[in-house]
């Protein structure tokens, strides 16, 4: 594979700096992956180092995926203000580039946390990652219905939900994904952790093992 390096990068956005953490795989990955996270909401304390994102970025490093993650607009060294999904859409475009100009044969795996899976279900329209993981996905505080088509398109996808969750309405989850069964033929797993809360607490070991398992199917 490509040379990959362990970096932390100022990437140019349209509203300036993306501060941009690459990670390598643990082994080589045959076929070539480059795997995005993004982060969970920007003004409740959501980062790239977020727990969750970090134990989603160590499951996909484990899978053999050179990780990407990155600052929303605002935070840490990142410029720019919260822009309610669309400009941190946009980032996630610029990160994609930089990433598939340096790694052009690679396959494309996004994933989101929270707020950060309502801006990989906005992206995966335009970019057709061949996976989607959304953990969490904030079904009722953002409009996935009115973004793209509505509907996921047909890579595998992995939704995770904690059925505590006290952020996100697990019933809203329930019934979003079944209205995504109904409406298409996209291969779809489902993670439901009953007795999760929002943020894995005590969970955070079995999330990582549950989506390398499920990435390495």
């Amino acid at each position: 594979m490509p040379e990959c390096t362990a970096q932390t990068l100022l990437l140019d956005g349209q509203a300036g700096a993306i501060e941009t953490r690459i990670d390598c795989p643990q082994s080589d990955s045959s076929p070539l992956i480059i795997a995005i996270i993004c982060h969970p909401h920007p003004l409740h304390g959501g980062s790239m180092d977020n727990k969750v994102v970090y134990m989603l970025n160590s499951a996909l490093k484990n899978a053999g995926a050179i990780t990407a993650r990155f600052n929303f607009r605002g935070v840490g060294k990142s410029a720019g203000s919260f822009d309610h999904g669309i400009g941190e859409t946009e980032d996630l475009y610029q990160v994609t580039e930089y990433l598939q100009q340096a790694y052009p044969q690679a396959q494309l795996w996004l994933a989101g946390f929270s707020f950060g899976s309502y801006v990989a279900f906005r992206a995966h329209f335009a970019l057709k990652p061949q996976r989607l993981l959304l953990v969490a996905p904030p079904v009722q505080r953002f409009a996935f219905a009115e973004t793209g088509t509505g509907q996921l398109l047909k890579q595998p996808t992995l939704v995770i939900q904690g059925g505590k969750d006290d952020v996100v309405d697990p019933e809203s989850v329930k019934t979003w994904i079944d209205t995504q069964q109904r409406q298409s033929n996209a291969l779809r797993d489902i993670l439901w952790l009953e007795e999760a809360g929002h943020f894995f607490h005590g969970l955070l070991i079995p999330l990582r093992e549950s989506v390398q398992q499920w990435l390495e199917k």
